[in-house]
């Protein structure tokens, strides 16, 4: 089950932070954040990279403060990284899933 949660920012809009596993498929845990006008447009986002099964029930574990800041920099609205000592990166640089 996806952990993860969600902060209202005082615009309007939403940063949602979620933790699936890794695209790669090498059993990791990959921290997404995302900047959007909703909740589900957020996860839409999300679903659109080809993580389909992403869902965001309850709010166990909001984004912090210095992944809001991350996420509002960067001009993709999109980061993500793999453990809590990596820095942030790109979606763009996201591995991709290898071909079944």
């Amino acid at each position: 089950m996806p952990n993860g949660g969600f902060c209202r920012l005082p615009g309007g809009s939403v940063v949602v932070a979620i933790g699936l596993p890794s695209p790669a498929g090498d059993g990791a845990t990959v921290r997404f954040l995302v900047h959007a006008a909703n909740r589900a447009r957020a996860l839409t986002r999300l679903r659109n990279l080809g993580l389909r099964a992403v869902y965001l029930r309850g709010n166990a574990e909001p984004p912090t403060p210095d992944e809001i800041t991350a996420v509002l920099h960067h001009p993709d609205g999109m980061l993500w990284r793999g453990c809590p000592q990596e820095l942030w990166h790109p979606i763009r640089s996201l591995p991709k899933a290898p071909a079944a």
